[in-house]
């Protein structure tokens, strides 16, 4: 009887593990499919680590669960690969993580996904995937976040979507989606998140139902027209509410704060809306960021907006407001108004001493006790930041963007070797360089600049300019060099041609813009990272000139912004090597 009991268990556990042989097989079939469409693989990534020879559960970005020995992660994220995906990965029945985020996929996402019914997070964002976003996501029972932001789609998002009642995380933005926003998402009772700007969305449902966790609402960057549904200030779980740059009119509730009692951030601008701004605006009382500027706002500033003890950010320009500015915007101590005063002497001080053609010129100033203002020369064109990222003024090509970064260089060498003490900017970023009538940059803002005593001087601060755009040795010590601007420099130049900023969301862990280019530059990839408006088409006659251009702009960037002060170039070698970046490229056009 024992001998009989052992047979048993020994048969069973040779059938159990044989069992799990096979399903394992199936799993390394279906990664070996996927590694056959990929068809480039610049870090090899893949082409060197998946082997038959080594078990599929010790493969770079594979996961296998601990209980089942199966593959429940890949995650191939930021490997820069290319190629499709094929209808084998269909196959990782036990897959519940699926992240492709920052390669080069293209092509569309094959139906036999469909299977993988056990998927709680998908991540294909920032890829070349396009086609419409495929009804079969809605097949996925237990899906709670769906990341397809930074890829091609088009056309509208399958109602089937929003059958799934899990799902909390919805990022669809930087597509080219359209038509409206569907009214079944009001059925999606546990999002946290939604995410569709830079998309074509023309309209809101005007039901679109009130969610009680939602807790960003980000629609900026589309096509939306009308008025803002009430609806929408009734979902009191709401911490952003991001309606900027749509054609949204008409006039915003009073009594929004005391719906949305959790607000911190309004970004209402570049609207239509119109009427007087809310008269309860003080009861946001958690409010942080204020966006309401380039709108028809009409009337006056309330009094007790000087309620919003919190506020950091506030916004109201280029509306129709009238009347004076009242005294108790002087109580905002957090609207950056802390070291205001300091700040705004310092740079009466800068302006009115410096003299260059690309700094910003002060006309006039007013400096009352609740009131300071600088008057200077209006820059048509906007900001570097406005240009780049607003659809209708994002065509500057190569030679335009070329010009404006030799100007701020220009500016910048100035401040460090020209003027009879060195002068560090410590805050660039595109935002404050600003462009005249004939497109000539001029550096702004000067509200945190430091004098050093000569030399390559150093000097601490307990002041920090801007995350993303400081230097490491800035940020962690408070140390400030002509070095520091240096740093800033490059990353400007970086997000100048890549159109990309440091604080994108793709750039998350240990990957950074410095990262995403210098990885490109080893693997002969620069085509991969610049603004696609620049290069053209491979058989366009000047492309590999544009090329070659962009990869020694790249590279100079790099320099730039190298990790220790002491390995950057000076401002002075930056704008020399710029002149001769645009000469070489402006001789090989004159070649073709």
């Amino acid at each position: 009887m024992e001998r009989s009991i052992t047979w048993f268990f020994l048969v069973y556990c040779c059938c159990c593990c044989c069992c799990c042989l096979a399903s394992l097989s199936t799993d390394q079939s279906a990664l070996l499919a996927l590694k056959a469409c990929i068809t480039s693989d610049p870090q090899n990534m893949i082409s060197t680590n998946w082997s038959t020879t080594t078990p599929v559960c010790n493969w770079v970005g594979v996961t296998c669960a601990a209980r089942h020995l199966r593959v429940a992660v890949l995650n191939i994220s930021y490997f820069g690969l290319a190629g499709t995906i094929p209808p084998e990965l269909g196959n990782l029945s036990f897959l519940v993580d699926l992240q492709l985020t920052n390669n080069s996929f293209s092509g569309t996402l094959p139906v036999e996904l469909a299977r993988l019914r056990r998927l709680k997070l998908v991540s294909f964002g920032y890829n070349n995937f396009k086609g419409e976003i495929p009804s079969w996501f809605g097949s996925l029972p237990k899906l709670a976040t769906i990341h397809l932001s930074g890829n091609q789609f088009t056309g509208s998002i399958p109602p089937a979507i929003f059958n799934i009642s899990t799902l909390q995380v919805i990022n669809m933005s930087k597509n080219k989606l359209s038509g409206s926003i569907p009214r079944a998402i009001r059925n999606l009772t546990m999002l946290k998140d939604l995410y569709l700007s830079y998309n074509n969305f023309e309209e809101f449902p005007t039901d679109i139902g009130t969610f009680d966790q939602l807790e960003i609402l980000d629609l900026q960057f589309n096509s939306l027209k009308g008025h803002v549904p009430l609806s929408v200030f009734n979902m009191s779980s709401l911490i952003t509410l991001s309606l900027s740059r749509n054609s949204l009119g008409g006039n915003l509730p009073d009594n929004i704060c005391q719906h949305l009692p959790f607000i911190q951030g309004l970004y209402f601008d570049e609207n239509q809306f119109d009427g007087a701004l809310p008269s309860q605006l003080w009861q946001c009382k958690w409010l942080l960021v204020l966006l309401l500027f380039r709108n028809n706002f009409s009337g006056t500033i309330p009094r007790n907006i000087g309620n919003l003890t919190h506020l950091q950010d506030l916004a109201l320009s280029d509306n129709k407001l009238t009347g004076t500015i009242p005294d108790e915007i002087g109580y905002l101590q957090n609207l950056k108004l802390e070291k205001a005063s300091k700040s705004f002497d310092i740079e009466c001080e800068m302006l009115s001493n410096v003299r260059h053609r690309n700094l910003i010129k002060i006309i006039s100033s007013c400096n009352q006790s609740q009131f300071k203002a600088l008057v200077l020369d209006y820059m048509p064109n906007g900001s570097l930041e406005r240009l780049l990222y607003y659809e209708e003024y994002c065509s500057l090509n190569i030679l335009e963007r070329l010009n404006i970064m030799i100007d701020v260089a220009s500016a910048l060498e100035y401040l460090h070797h020209g003027y009879s003490v060195p002068i560090v900017h410590c805050d660039l970023k595109p935002s404050n360089i600003l462009l005249d009538d004939d497109m000539v940059a001029h550096v702004a803002d000067f509200g945190i600049t430091k004098l050093l005593g000569g030399g390559d001087s150093m000097t601490e601060t307990m002041t920090l300019a801007t995350v993303g755009y400081m230097a490491p040795e800035y940020g962690m010590e408070g140390i400030v060099s002509r070095r520091g601007d240096v740093y800033s420099f490059g990353i400007v130049l970086m997000e100048s041609f890549t159109k990309k900023k440091p604080t994108d969301e793709m750039f998350v862990g240990e990957m950074s813009l410095k990262r995403w280019v210098a990885d490109s530059l080893l693997s002969d990839a620069i085509v991969r990272v610049v603004d696609a408006n620049l290069l053209g088409k491979e058989e366009d006659h000047d492309f590999l000139n544009k090329r070659d251009c962009l990869s020694s702009i790249m590279r100079l960037a790099l320099d730039c912004s190298a990790e220790s002060a002491n390995e950057r170039i000076s401002m002075q070698d930056a704008a020399i090597t710029l002149h001769k970046i645009k000469n070489n490229f402006l001789k090989n056009i004159a070649a073709v």
